[in-house]
């Protein structure tokens, strides 16, 4: 058995915490029997559904807090009411006192990257931290980012997702020199705006360090699964998860109403039941559950508010994933390995509109 990994678990957070959380991680300790989790939140109401849980029980420590961060709260707001009391905070203290390896949220986004950066800090050489998603594609998964975390970006901060992104590339695809590639508005050097073609010609002449320079991709290419790592800042990375959820729910809705229109459509559904399973796992987003916060002293995942145990279990085993490859050594050594001279001094050019 491998060493243990320990999970610091903020249990209040998300719209179904802490039943959900509670037993999510019933079913990730299922399949990994050597993880271990740090329960933070309101004792009175973990405590019953671990009696839900016996099994979970001899693996679980009970943090009481009885501060919860609201998901409507401001990250400003959150920061103030919740710093040092609050079960968010308590799970990314954990982490950096050393008694957890990962800390996992399903809570505020925005209050959940301050409280972490405010924690943990920014890495050395790391302008910004974003956030990494897992992203399903034609080929396998890939990795974008950032995914939110930072509105507006320049070429440095973009130069700095392609290192944090290529190590966690490194971590779950085990590639020694994954592809990595800028979201742009065509694949032509003249496209696009200052800043990402600033960009682009850092990481030309970077390329090999730790990662091969793919050039730019389109919107279509992270669907095709064209590179392993896909660089964008994050208000047009949100808004591409956003429509790719979105198109996912609009096709599975499209296909149930298809395949319930007549008779025959019903007749056929039945003959195809497997493979229909198996389309339907595919598209389950709870399956890919859970962000990466990339860049800062220690590994803090982001679990989706709304979603079950399931979701819950598919983020707890990224955050063990995440631990057990040791994303923190990665980060530091493709860092270690990059032109991190070439990279500071990138020019940070404001964003132009360019033709595309």
């Amino acid at each position: 058995m491998t060493d243990t990994i320990t999970i610091s678990v903020d249990a209040m957070g998300g719209d179904n915490a802490p039943r959900a959380v509670i037993h999510g991680a019933f079913l990730a300790l299922r399949e990994r029997k050597n993880t271990r989790f740090i329960f933070h939140g309101r004792q009175e109401q973990i405590a019953p559904l671990l009696d839900e849980f016996p099994d979970l029980r001899p693996a679980s420590t009970v943090r009481h807090c009885e501060t919860v961060i609201a998901m409507d709260e401001k990250p400003s707001q959150a920061l103030r009411k919740g710093k040092g009391t609050s079960s968010m905070w308590m799970a990314i203290q954990a982490v950096k006192d050393g008694e957890a390896d990962v800390a996992i949220s399903g809570g505020n986004t925005g209050a959940l990257m301050a409280m972490a950066t405010f924690c943990l800090r920014p890495m050395k050489g790391i302008s910004r931290p974003g956030i990494a998603a897992i992203w399903p594609t034609l080929r396998s998964d890939i990795i974008v980012l950032d995914m939110g975390a930072t509105i507006g970006a320049d070429a440095k901060q973009l130069v700095d997702y392609a290192i944090l992104g290529s190590a966690l590339a490194r971590c779950l695809f085990d590639d020694d020199a994954p592809t990595v590639g800028l979201l742009n508005v065509g694949t032509e050097e003249v496209k696009g705006l200052d800043y990402i073609k600033e960009a682009g010609r850092v990481l030309t002449e970077a390329s090999g360090s730790g990662f091969t320079y793919h050039g730019f991709v389109e919107g279509d290419d992270i669907g095709k699964g064209t590179v392993d790592v896909v660089v964008t800042e994050g208000f047009v990375g949100n808004i591409a998860l956003k429509t790719a959820e979105g198109t996912a729910r609009q096709v599975g809705s499209y296909l149930r109403s298809a395949l319930k229109s007549n008779l025959m459509s019903r007749i056929g559904a039945l003959f195809a039941t497997s493979a229909l399973n198996a389309l339907r796992r595919k598209m389950d987003p709870r399956t890919v559950n859970g962000g990466v916060f990339m860049g800062l002293n220690g590994i803090v995942i982001k679990s989706h508010g709304g979603t079950d145990e399931i979701g819950y279990k598919s983020a707890l085993s990224l955050s063990y994933e995440m631990a057990r490859s040791r994303l923190i050594d990665k980060i530091g050594d493709t860092m270690q390995r990059f032109p991190i001279k070439v990279a500071s001094e990138a020019a940070e050019a404001e964003p132009e509109a360019n033709s595309a």
